[in-house]
C-alpha cells in the first residue's frame, strides 16, 4: 500500500488544501508534520469555503482520521479558535477524529511577542524577515535549546512549574536585553492552566497509532505546509521558516519510518508566487504580475497579505523534485493563464555573466541572479473547470507538457479551479 507525501514545490501558496482534501477521499489517515498555523490551507466544498492554518486538511471529511505530527510547533489558543470556527460551520472535531502528538512543542505568548519584537527591530534596521508574527520561529528555537513546553506537559501540573520557570530564564534575559518588561511565572501557568482542560483529551502517542495504522495497511497522507524554497536548510536561507519543509520531514516530524513514505506529490502552481521578503528571479513588478494576482486571487490565507507574482520557474521547481524526490506533481492554477497572447517560463539563469541551471546557495548570489526566459504560445479558449485532458486547449496542453520536461517530473493531478472536483487525474498517487 502507498503512503502519500505531499509538499510544496515552491515557496508555498500552491493549493495544497484542495489537493490534500482531494486525496483525503482515497486515505484513512491524514498527518501534519511540520510548520505551524503560520500557513494557511482553503478548501472549497460545495460552495463552503473552510480555511485552515492548524488542523489537518483530512478534518472536514467524515470518516478520517487526524494527526498532528511531533514536527509541528503548536499553538494551544490558535487550535481552540480554530476549532470553534469549524463548529461554527458545522464541523465538530473531537478526539475521536483528531489527536495531538504527546511530544509536539507548544507556541506560547512568549514566542508570538518575541517574534514581533524582533520583525519590528528588523523593519528598522532593514533586514525584516517577513515572519506572520506567529511565534513560530521563537517556539522551534526553544524546542532545539531543549526547555520547550511540550503537550504532554499539560498532563501534568506537577512538574510544569519548573519548566516554566527554565522556560522563563531565557526569555526574561531576552526581554531584558531588548527593554521589555519580564513576563511573571503566574502569567505563563494560567495561560497554559487555561486550555490545558481542552486540550489534554487530544493529546496522545502519534508514532504508536501511524505504526497500528501502518500495519493495517492503512492509506495514509502526510501533509506538510509551506514549499520547498522556504525550507530552513534548502530554502532562500534568512528569508525562510523555521521548519524543513522537505518530504524527509514527513517521517522525523510524524515518528514513522522513511521506508513507509511511498508516493512524494509536489504541487505546483503554472506560475510563480511568494509572500514576504527574499529573492524571487521571476518577479513581475508591473502588469503581467498584477494580472496573474488578481486572477489568481493571490492573498494569503492565514495573513491576506498580498503574494508577489511571477512566471513560472522551471529551475526552481526542478530542484525541488531533486531535493524532496518527487514522484509525480499536481499542477494547480493553470486557469489563471487562460487569455494570455504569450507566457514566458524561467529555464535558466545567469549569475554574474555565467549560465547556470540552479539556485545558487548564497543569498548574495541569490539576489544577482538573472531569470533566462524561454516564450511559448498562449490560449485563448478557458482552462477552468476543465476535467478531462480533451477539455483543455491544445496550447494549454503543450504547455503543460513543457513543464512537465524541464523539471524532469510527470503531472500526476491537474486542478483547473478551486472546486476538488475540477481536477484531471492522471495517476492515482494512491496506487495499489
Amino acid at each position: 500500500m502507498t503512503n502519500v507525501v505531499v509538499i510544496g514545490s515552491q515557496w508555498g501558496d500552491e493549493g495544497k488544501g484542495k489537493i490534500v482534501d482531494w486525496l483525503s477521499e482515497r486515505a484513512d489517515v491524514v498527518v501534519r508534520f511540520q510548520g505551524g498555523h503560520n500557513a494557511g490551507h482553503t478548501l472549497v466544498i460545495d460552495g463552503v469555503s473552510y480555511k485552515l492554518s492548524l488542523l489537518p486538511s483530512g478534518v472536514v471529511r467524515e470518516g478520517k482520521f487526524s494527526l498532528i505530527g511531533n514536527g509541528v510547533v503548536f499553538d494551544p489558543h490558535a487550535f481552540v479558535a480554530e476549532l470553534e470556527r469549524l463548529a461554527e460551520k458545522g464541523v465538530t472535531v473531537g478526539p475521536d477524529r483528531l489527536r495531538i502528538a504527546e511530544n509536539t512543542a507548544l507556541i506560547l505568548s512568549v514566542h508570538r511577542e518575541l517574534d514581533g519584537i524582533r520583525e519590528d527591530a528588523a523593519s528598522n534596521s532593514g533586514t525584516k524577515i517577513g515572519t506572520t508574527r506567529r511565534g513560530i520561529g521563537p517556539a522551534y528555537e526553544d524546542k532545539v535549546g531543549r526547555r520547550a513546553i511540550r503537550a504532554m506537559d499539560l498532563k501534568n501540573m506537577e512538574t510544569l512549574p519548573a519548566k516554566v520557570d527554565r522556560l522563563l530564564t531565557h526569555h526574561n534575559a531576552l526581554r531584558r536585553g531588548l527593554g521589555y518588561e519580564e513576563v511573571a511565572h503566574e502569567t505563563l501557568m494560567d495561560e497554559l492552566q487555561s486550555v490545558a482542560e481542552t486540550i489534554v483529551p487530544y493529546i496522545d502517542r502519534v508514532w504508536k497509532i501511524l505504526d497500528d495504522y501502518r500495519r493495517r495497511g492503512a492509506r495514509i497522507l502526510f501533509e506538510g505546509a509551506q514549499g520547498t524554497l522556504l525550507d530552513i536548510d534548502h530554502g532562500t536561507y534568512p528569508f525562510v521558516t523555521s521548519s524543513n519543509t522537505t518530504a524527509g520531514q514527513a517521517a522525523t516530524g510524524s515518528g514513522i519510518g522513511p521506508g513507509s513514505v511511498g508516493y512524494v506529490l509536489g504541487i505546483t502552481k503554472a506560475y510563480t508566487t511568494r509572500v514576504g521578503e527574499g529573492p524571487f528571479p521571476t518577479e513581475q513588478d508591473n502588469d503581467i504580475g498584477q494580472f496573474l494576482g488578481e486572477r489568481g486571487y493571490e492573498f494569503g490565507t492565514v495573513t491576506g497579505r498580498k503574494r508577489r507574482c511571477g512566471w513560472f520557474d522551471a529551475v526552481l521547481v526542478r530542484q525541488a523534485v531533486a531535493i524532496n524526490g518527487i514522484t509525480g506533481i499536481a499542477l494547480t492554477k493553470l486557469d489563471v493563464l487562460d487569455g494570455l497572447d504569450e507566457i514566458r517560463i524561467c529555464v535558466g539563469y545567469k549569475l554574474d555573466g555565467e549560465e547556470i541551471d540552479y539556485l545558487p546557495a548564497s543569498q548574495g548570489a541569490q539576489a544577482r541572479v538573472e531569470a533566462i526566459y524561454e516564450t511559448v504560445e498562449g490560449w485563448k479558449a478557458t482552462t477552468a473547470g476543465a476535467r478531462t485532458w480533451n477539455d483543455l486547449p491544445a496550447q494549454a496542453v503543450k504547455y503543460v507538457r513543457h513543464i512537465e520536461e524541464l523539471i524532469g517530473a510527470p503531472v500526476a493531478l491537474l486542478s483547473t479551479s478551486p472546486e476538488r472536483d475540477d481536477t484531471i487525474l492522471v495517476t492515482d498517487p494512491f496506487h495499489d
